[in-house]
């Protein structure tokens, strides 16, 4: 049996070192599904119960992972299940790539059975790149940009592909001609730091602020030893946004756990105190729980340009990557030797967790289920 479209559209995904899929069966990915069963469990396809967990479970793939995240789905209503779990994607800037079906070709604008104009569907969600597979000299430059702008601009994706070329004979060199357009593997992420000039303006804000509180979100995840550092060095405390809540541990004397609306006493009084602001890797919604306007200098790290000064007016907006930023930034800042503002942090941080322990302890019928987390804290493992 020679090579699908669909045999083809796995192994690039494989090349990409794509290992699982998220995904439903349905009549409009038949082709897909055959090459799945084909494919020996690679990459390995994790059948959902409905194809809006399919897209929901990609997205928690790659917050867990770091990878891409795939989902499939069949044309018409099962691809319209997808958007809330793509949203979810979109909103927390994760990569995430949607392969739904789609009618056959022939029959696309004839108002077909469950024919969904798909392109239209997916144009917000999946804003940066949707495309629909015509033929299949397309597939590899489809797939490889798919993954590379999912990478890249760290967003939703998606590839459409008609059910009936999934079976048909896989094209793998795309011919050297007029109106054809190669694919080709691989992304090498940029090195993004700020130049020398913002870093030493970020640094004065910082280095003359009494009362340093930092904030910290998603985009901070790999620069935990980094955000430490910082927070040592300015005696600052360190709020995190929910997104961010992985980022440094809780049990840290100077952490204060989340802020907003489920946010923690500890991480309001910071705010409201503070006569400086720290923001990495962040885009924290809800500016009424940051410090009033003029209260506090502020700094922030971001690798997206476009999310810098927009919760509250910054002084300084730094557009890098967080870890390579705070990298750049430490021999910059000076070692607060005043820790006063460190120490009332952590009395505050300290008096919290006794509020939080005796409310754990509060009898209740059937059970108090703070206790039951409480009492499983000390026993899990760190990692």
């Amino acid at each position: 049996m020679s090579k699908t479209v669909a045999d083809f559209l796995l192994e690039r995904l494989r090349a990409w070192g794509i290992s699982r899929i998220y995904g439903y069966p349905g009549d409009g990915i038949n082709g897909i599904m055959g090459a799945l069963n084909r494919a020996d469990n690679n990459p390995e396809l994790i059948h959902v119960r409905h194809e809006e967990m399919s897209a929901f479970m990609a997205c928690a793939h790659t917050k867990f992972t770091g990878e891409v995240g795939v989902c499939l789905a069949t044309s018409g209503p099962g691809a319209v299940h997808l958007l809330n779990g793509l949203y979810d994607a979109k909103m927390d800037h994760r990569l995430v790539v949607a392969i739904v079906g789609q009618q056959a070709r022939s029959a696309l604008g004839g108002h077909y059975q469950q024919e969904v104009d798909l392109t239209t569907l997916f144009k917000d969600v999946a804003s940066e790149y949707v495309q629909l597979l015509t033929v299949p000299a397309q597939l590899p430059n489809l797939i490889d940009r798919a993954v590379r702008i999912a990478k890249d601009q760290r967003t939703v994706t998606c590839v459409i592909v008609p059910n009936d070329i999934q079976d048909e004979e896989a094209v793998e060199e795309t011919p050297r001609a007029y109106g054809y357009v190669p694919g080709s593997l691989g992304y090498c992420a940029p090195n993004i730091v700020p130049g020398e000039e913002d870093l030493r303006r970020a640094a004065e804000v910082l280095n003359a602020g009494e009362k340093v509180a930092m904030l910290v979100g998603a985009g901070a995840f790999h620069a935990a030893d980094e955000v430490l550092e910082v927070a040592d060095l300015l005696g600052a405390g360190v709020a995190k946004a929910l997104l961010g809540k992985a980022v440094v541990p809780d049990d840290l004397s100077f952490v204060t756990g989340a802020i907003g609306l489920l946010g923690t006493k500890p991480s309001w009084d910071l705010m409201m105190e503070c006569d400086t602001l720290l923001m990495v890797g962040s885009s924290f919604p809800y500016s009424e729980f940051l410090p009033e306007w003029g209260q506090a200098r502020g700094v922030q790290i971001d690798i997206d340009g476009r999310m810098v000064g927009i919760r509250y007016p910054m002084e300084v907006n730094l557009v890098g990557d967080s870890k390579k930023t705070l990298q750049a930034l430490i021999p910059r800042l000076e070692n607060k030797e005043d820790r006063s503002w460190r120490e009332k942090i952590e009395k505050e941080v300290d008096r919290w967790w006794q509020v939080v322990e005796a409310q754990a302890m509060n009898d209740a019928d059937p059970i108090n289920p703070q206790r039951v987390f409480w009492e499983l804290s000390s026993r899990m493992p760190d990692t």
